[in-house]
């Protein structure tokens, strides 16, 4: 399989940090992903695009762009950027879950390209499935350095799990490049699209990242109004209105 990397725009930062979010559980990581890249007026910078990708194109404000994009810009801090250290954010994003056999490539066609432009600490947005009302924040780590970022942020580390897809993939090579990389594990619902769990996500970026300013309200807004769907759905079946389901 081949894998192109588009270059839409040069990226002039000395250290930006990225974020990684495709689609898994609840599509929490993605919907994050895209909020984030939306709320922050990111711009577009490269793509990545590969006949073994779904063909379809992502327009957005009359642009077509292929499934997997990047967006990037500055940090807009005043004086002194708190938080952690970095001058930029790339963000990383898509809407189509990679086949099993795309995630190696397509992680080290990242971790390649992220590298070139400066990125030294990538954070990626992963969920986990949701057996209880535990919604709690976990994290895994490539390095000591990345462990400590975490632990600066109150994310709780795991010593013993398992971490798939792409973001296992750039786990495990980072650690080999010493690539500082961790992934964020939140809890999520695997029979709907989760945006409260994908505001669970953001929380710990928030933190790190103060001066963005994220407003998380909308995305607990659309969970709320899913829930209510979901709920008045399952009510409607209980009770046999072939109307409400198909009216």
């Amino acid at each position: 399989m081949t894998f192109e990397v588009h270059k839409y725009k040069d990226i002039r930062w000395n250290n930006p940090i990225a974020v990684i979010g495709f689609p898994s559980i609840g599509l929490s990581s993605s919907i994050a992903a895209n909020f984030l890249a939306r709320t922050l007026d990111l711009e577009v910078v490269g793509g990545i695009s590969s006949p073994d990708f779904p063909p379809y194109a992502v327009v957005q404000n009359g642009v077509p762009l292929p499934p997997v994009r990047m967006y990037a810009g500055g940090r807009d801090c005043d004086t002194h950027c708190s938080g952690v250290n970095c001058d930029a954010l790339i963000v990383v994003t898509s809407e189509f879950i990679p086949k099993i056999e795309h995630h190696h490539p397509l992680a080290i066609s990242l971790l390649d390209w992220l590298k070139k432009n400066g990125v030294m600490t990538i954070i990626c947005l992963e969920a986990i499935p949701q057996f209880d009302a535990d919604d709690r924040i976990y994290g895994v780590g490539s390095t000591p350095a990345a462990n400590k970022i975490m632990s600066e942020y109150s994310i709780q580390g795991l010593e013993d799990t398992l971490v798939r897809g792409t973001a296992g993939v750039m786990l495990y090579e980072g650690a080999m490049r010493n690539i500082d990389v961790f992934a964020i594990l939140g809890p999520a619902r695997a029979d709907m699209p989760d945006p409260r769990a994908a505001a669970k996500l953001m929380e710990p970026l928030a933190r790190m990242l103060p001066e963005l300013k994220i407003d998380l309200g909308p995305l607990y807004k659309d969970a709320e109004e899913i829930e209510k769907r979901m709920d008045a759905h399952s009510a409607a079946v209980s009770a046999g209105n072939k109307d409400f389901l198909y009216g």
